[in-house]
């Protein structure tokens, strides 16, 4: 190959591996790692952002593969969800044929950048052999008593007709429909979350790997707290209300005590009142979310009950319905304290309620300030309490001293207690929805919910369902609903609700151990297999998927899936950063219309659009969308520059945790570089088969240095930071006067520390260079510590006041042998022609100048 051909020498090293079976991961005595990257949702292309993230995990696999590990990096697809019913609606298709087209079209174009994948282990979440065995799973979780039904309300799409988790709801709509969300009361499924509350709290200390962020995001979800639990007792002497309250120091700054809608007792007074219940039904059309909460507008209904404070019997407090209250969390009521908490205080001024502040201040804010400024002063906990002066109870209090203080007045008192909260509610798990993986129970009118047995795994999806109707096919799908019930053989109803997508990507990585096992595990390959080494994914699923995962770990040591040593299944996570890219946007009569980057010609510090010259606003560095058009397609990038240059273009601009923005001229320099590499290997033949003296060992050192900083690079994701090493050792190799040998060992080098990088190029130098076997399977090179000593200097000659040349020599060099070197160097002879110089002058450890 005279020039670099990506197109050429890519397919053609692909073929070697996959002939080789180079990747295809077997247990073996080696020691094991496994790196995962979080599976991608097949909507159908993939994009720049996921060259990256798979890149990075396969930088990191090839590099463990060539120390000398048994490397297991597999690929999957998370397949069951929304988009493919919404795109089946739209089109009339089915969701399996939207699913299965595009995994074989993201295949085909994950396939020509050479990732390290062992394709053997490949399933999608829709495959029924796989969704089969998540159903086993859940029969031994509610076996286990890790699952459960009951009476919940939840997020409701009125158009999509299904329930939405928190998250999948967006100020205050439907994140498919936007649709207005309800609040609904449906009988549901839930996992036992949070009976691992504090399990799960406590081990985020041994998650040493982790990113700060994202231990701080779990714990904060998980969300302990101490507090106090109270009763409110009714005037009209019906059942005490119990509130659950953090700052109890707050207690004498009540101005009523509110409840839930969906509290018993205000269900109970829907019952006897109908503009109760018309108040209940208005507010559950909120969402659940704390934005819509936060933000929403605040309504309430007074109850006309009233309630005696506890410090005081004759202080009576009125209760009121509020549409921001939840049952889910504590007793899903509340005493309102408006001078310290915002939404109490917004609530309060609607409805004309007393604000009080209990804080005697040690910074001097006012302690009308609450009632005068509208906006509610939340105490830190170093300010002064003032209520338990007014009780005579000791000197007056501070921070926690204060919270501990009223817990203790509550417990001697007998009108409270001390508990300890967790935010992490139960995970509600069922969805309305027909491309999920149904749940394995049946409904018999004699034998209520009955397990379906395992022999009968997988209830399979029936494929003639149609989507012309609003709601869940299944529901209207009687020779799949209508069923034997498996205790009685009467008959009976199959659930029709579905798995929530998060279950199916809360195991996946277990199953990879054994993807073809009958049961959702073997003991021994997860006992091989587990942990993940290293997990690759986006901040996004910092919460939700990862908290998942770690419950579901635990849950499948208990049911006997996972050994002891996998409940925290991913040993190390790296959050990686964006790839971004410059919107080009012009105007038309007020409208904004964007252009793909192809369409857009740069001209130094403009742009224009290359078929009209009208010029073209650049927006820089902005996320990729579809809408704004500044997508970059892959199969583009390999089409133009190779998948080695796309490859190491993502990786070398920026550290990985943070954002790189592709940029074509970034592109055509990765490309250039590359091609420069190959050049230099193709020049070696060219090189003296002598070099000065030093000239060897100095281009040693060079390598051995690069191989010690790229390993540290690799060890620490300094994947940029190794990058750069590399660049600095191909200007070495081209600028040294080595001999040819020295030259072509550094040169073979140079091409396994590329290798995890530009596997094909690496390929196709160790090939040209005489390497032995595939670069994939040579060792990882081993910096000589001997060579890492700087007992050499390189001086640089000067003739005339102009640099000439330079020359590496020993630290401890005389000045006489170094002025005999010089006057030999070939550059200084050919300025001399044979003559002597006027001067020549050594600075030791710096330079040389010559006069002739």
């Amino acid at each position: 190959m005279s020039r670099y051909a990506p197109n050429e020498i890519e397919p053609k090293w692909q073929a070697a591996w996959d002939e080789a079976g180079t990747f295809r991961a077997e247990m073996s005595d080696k020691p094991k790692y496994y790196v995962l990257e979080m599976f991608p949702y097949p909507s159908g292309r993939i994009h720049i952002g996921h060259v990256r993230n798979y890149t990075m995990g396969d930088v990191i696999a090839r590099y463990k593969m060539a120390r000398g590990f048994n490397v297991l990096h597999p690929m999957g697809w998370d397949a069951f969800g929304m988009p493919a019913e919404n795109a089946a609606m739209a089109s009339g298709g089915h969701p399996k044929d939207w699913t299965y087209q595009n995994i074989a079209d993201m295949k085909a174009q994950m396939k020509p950048l050479g990732w390290s994948l062992d394709w053997t282990r490949e399933f999608a979440t829709c495959d029924p052999e796989y969704y089969g065995q998540q159903q086993a799973l859940f029969l031994d979780m509610l076996e286990a008593g890790l699952v459960y039904r009951k009476n919940a309300v939840v997020n409701w799409d009125p158009v999509d007709m299904t329930v939405l988790a928190n998250e999948q709801v967006v100020d205050g709509k439907g994140w498919r429909s936007n649709a207005e969300v309800e609040r609904r009361e449906l009988t549901q499924w839930f996992f036992r979350i949070s009976d691992y509350s504090e399990e799960l709290l406590e081990a985020i200390d041994s998650l040493d790997d982790w990113p700060a962020k994202v231990k701080l995001m779990q714990a904060n979800w998980i969300g302990k707290s101490r507090g106090l639990r109270m009763g409110f007792e009714r005037v009209d002497g019906g059942e005490a209300i119990e509130v659950f309250t953090t700052r109890p120091d707050t207690l004498m700054g009540a101005s009523f005590v509110g409840i839930s809608p969906d509290h018993p007792l205000a269900k109970a007074l829907a019952e006897e009142r109908p503009e109760v219940a018309a108040f209940n039904a208005e507010a559950r059309k909120g969402g659940t979310t704390e934005e819509a909460l936060e933000t929403g507008e605040k309504l309430g209904f007074d109850t006309g009950l009233k309630v005696r404070h506890p410090l005081d019997p004759s202080w009576e407090l009125p209760v009121w319905i509020a549409n921001f209250i939840l049952m889910d969390y504590g007793t899903g009521a509340i005493f309102g304290c408006p001078a310290h908490d915002q939404r109490d205080l917004d609530f309060c001024r609607k409805y004309d309620l007393p604000v009080t502040s209990t804080f005697v201040s040690m910074t001097e804010v006012p302690s009308v300030s609450p009632a005068l400024s509208g906006v509610a002063f939340v105490p830190p906990k170093t300010e002064t309490v003032r209520w338990t002066e007014s009780f005579n109870w000791g000197e007056i209090a501070t921070g926690e001293e204060a919270i501990a203080a009223a817990i203790e007045l509550a417990e001697r008192d007998g009108w409270g207690r001390g508990v300890t909260q967790y935010r992490l509610r139960d995970w509600g798990l069922s969805r309305q929805r027909y491309w999920g993986c149904p749940i394995p129970v049946v409904h018999c009118e004699a034998c209520g919910v009955v397990p379906e047995r395992k022999e009968n795994l997988p209830i399979r999806l029936p494929e003639d369902v149609s989507f012309d109707v609003p709601g869940n096919p299944l529901d209207r799908h009687p020779t799949w609903r209508d069923c034997a019930c498996p205790a009685c053989g009467a008959p009976a109803k199959r659930e029709t609700d579905t798995m929530d997508t998060f279950v199916d990507s809360s195991w996946y990585f277990a199953r990879f151990t054994a993807p073809r096992a009958e049961t959702p595990t073997e003991m021994e390959a997860a006992s091989y297999w587990m942990n993940v080494d290293q997990y690759i994914g986006g901040i996004e699923h910092a919460i939700l998927h990862l908290l998942y995962s770690r419950f579901f770990a635990r849950a499948m040591e208990k049911t006997g899936h996972l050994p002891a040593s996998a409940i925290e299944p991913f040993n190390a996570l790296f959050t990686q950063g964006m790839v971004t890219h410059a919107i080009y946007k012009t105007e038309e009569a007020g409208r904004a219309i964007y252009h793909f980057p192809e369409e857009v010609e740069l001209q130094g510090d403009r742009a224009v659009l290359k078929a009209t010259g009208q010029e073209v606003e650049v927006i820089p560095s902005a996320k990729m969308s579809k809408s704004k058009r500044n997508v970059v397609d892959p199969d583009d990038i390999v089409a133009r520059y190779g998948a080695d240059t796309a490859r190491w273009f993502v990786l070398s601009d920026s550290p990985p945790e943070r954002d790189v923005e592709w940029t074509a001229a970034g592109a055509d320099a990765t490309q250039k570089h590359l091609a420069r590499v190959w050049r230099i290997v193709s020049e070696l033949p060219e090189a003296p088969e002598a070099a000065p003296q030093g000239a060897d060992e100095a281009l040693a050192k060079a390598v051995h240095r690069t191989i010690h900083d790229v390993t540290m690079g690799l060890e620490s994701f300094g994947f940029n930071a190794a990058i750069a090493k590399l660049y600095g050792l191909t200007g070495a190799i081209q600028k040294s006067g080595a001999s040819r040998a020295a030259k072509t060992e550094a040169a073979r080098t140079l091409a396994q520390l590329m290798s995890p990088f530009t596997p094909h190029l690496a390929e196709e130098i160790w090939a040209e260079l005489g390497g032995e076997g595939l670069i994939t399977g040579a060792p990882w090179p081993v910096a000589d510590e001997a060579l890492l000593t700087d007992d050499s200097v390189t001086l640089p000659i000067q003739v005339n006041g102009k640099r000439r040349a330079e020359i590496t020599v020993p630290k401890e060099m005389g000045k006489d042998e170094i002025e005999a070197l010089v006057l030999q160097h070939e550059a200084v002879q050919s300025h001399l022609n044979g003559g002597a110089p006027k001067k020549l002058i050594v600075v030791p450890g710096r330079i040389v100048n010559v006069v002739v």
